[in-house]
């Protein structure tokens, strides 16, 4: 007779302490099985030396090492869609609860309801934990029920109600004797996912208190590499939202604990709107009329439009797959303001190329730039990518560090001209939103 097992399912949430669900599947009445599902319905849409994908098989190893030399235990590394997999887990095992944490994008929430049915045929239970925000779905609402539209009222609340909790941070170190004992859980090659290894990598993210401190005065310059680098690891948990809080205000930083809450205004978005992943949240705005030209596009791919800010901003997201903030509300509003290009366009190349790409920041974000978002910049704001030079850049650093070619003959001329283009932009949005 099989012993009975509760599983704990890793997803957004690479890290073995302070995991929410992973602390309440050690702290249960059975031995726990930890899994990582390389979902097929994902990985069949990134290219095969996506250097996420690397980077989530180069962490589940360093947890499956630690948990072999320390505990006798590992991770269960599979492959396949996610309710084959469970289908396969409750022939292999007796298995009483499956613990995970909660995981808010429109895919993950179809996914995790036919796994739960899947699993109630079998009287399995299924558990999901809050881990990778603080304050979720509804919990911060206007009085009436109704999901704030606009951040700062949203961010306001969070802080009064962040005063009401006790933040808690889950230690699991004396409940890991607790995992199954089995140190040949099968185990996965990058080419068994049929992925090779990227020639990109996940930078460290930096938290110290003089990032922190100095935050605000340095945020905004590119040439500076003052920012965090924390979005990648966010968006795969391999660091803790609660321990980033309390850093945040253990140097009373508001401005660095507002760019948290930024994170967690759009991931609430995405949960009481999902259709503003492929539709304007203000509806009026899908009637702009976009010239979607393909050529162009692919210039502003490629960092060739002849504006040294904004190709600086994709050459460098092309070459490490990242993009500095400042720049990236830059290059979105020529896309879409310029060129007149569709948000959602510039939202699949990002998402493809972004190693912090996370759904509900970056459809925020885009919807943001476009003018057709929650607490949007007003469609007639446009930013001129030259001024910005002088603001942000004004010694080239930044450009110079990625335009090569800059101030040489093979420079590309400006591929439009932005007062002609700032003309077109405000007369085609009128025509839509009046």
């Amino acid at each position: 007779m099989k012993s009975t097992v509760n599983i704990f399912w890793f997803r957004r949430d690479l890290r073995l302490d302070d995991n929410v669900g992973f602390y309440n599947a050690l702290k249960s009445d059975h031995k726990v099985l930890p899994i990582f599902i390389f979902d097929e319905e994902i990985l069949s849409k990134l290219p095969e030396d996506d250097a996420r994908v690397m980077f989530i098989f180069d962490t589940l190893q360093e947890m499956r090492n630690e948990l072999q030399e320390k505990y006798g235990s590992s991770i269960a590394m599979l492959k396949g869609k996610p309710k084959d997999v469970f289908k396969q887990l409750i022939k292999d095992y007796s298995i009483d609860t499956v613990f995970t944490n909660r995981d808010y994008e429109p895919y993950a929430k179809e996914r995790d309801e036919a796994i739960e049915a899947i699993l109630s045929e079998e009287n399995i239970n299924f558990k999901t934990f809050k881990d990778q925000v603080i304050f979720e779905q509804d919990e911060v609402v206007k009085s009436d029920g109704d999901p704030y539209k606009v951040y700062t009222p949203y961010m306001k609340l969070w802080k009064k109600e962040f005063e009401k909790i006790d933040l808690k941070i889950y230690y699991t170190n004396d409940f890991l004797d607790n995992l199954i004992e089995n140190s040949r859980l099968p185990n996965l090659s990058l080419a068994d996912i049929g992925f090779k290894k990227s020639s990109q990598k996940i930078t460290p993210y930096t938290v110290t208190p003089t990032l922190i401190q100095e935050y605000e005065d340095t945020r905004n310059f590119p040439a500076k590499d003052a920012t965090s680098r924390l979005g990648p690891h966010l968006r795969f948990g391999t660091a803790s939202i609660r321990k980033m809080v309390k850093k945040a205000i253990a140097e009373k930083n508001e401005v660095f604990w507002s760019e948290l809450i930024w994170r967690e205004f759009f991931t609430q978005i995405l949960w009481h709107f999902p259709h503003t992943k492929d539709e304007a949240f203000k509806s009026k705005y899908d009637r702009i009329e976009w010239r979607n030209n393909e050529d162009e596009f692919k210039k502003w791919c490629k960092g060739e439009t002849g504006y040294p800010l904004v190709d600086a901003g994709m050459r460098q997201l092309n070459e490490t797959g990242f993009m500095h903030n400042r720049i990236r509300m830059l290059v979105g509003s020529f896309l879409c303001k310029h060129l007149l290009i569709d948000w959602r366009w510039g939202e699949a190349y990002f998402a493809e190329k972004l190693h912090d790409y996370d759904m509900a920041s970056n459809v925020g974000n885009w919807q943001w730039v476009a003018g057709s978002g929650v607490d949007a910049s007003p469609y007639f704001r446009i930013f001129n990518p030259t001024t910005q030079i002088n603001k942000f850049d004004k010694d080239l650093k930044y450009i110079k560090k990625y335009v090569s070619n800059y101030g040489k003959d093979s420079y590309p001329d400006k591929m439009v001209d932005h007062k002609e283009a700032r003309e077109r932009c405000l007369k085609v949005y009128k025509e839509a939103v009046s």
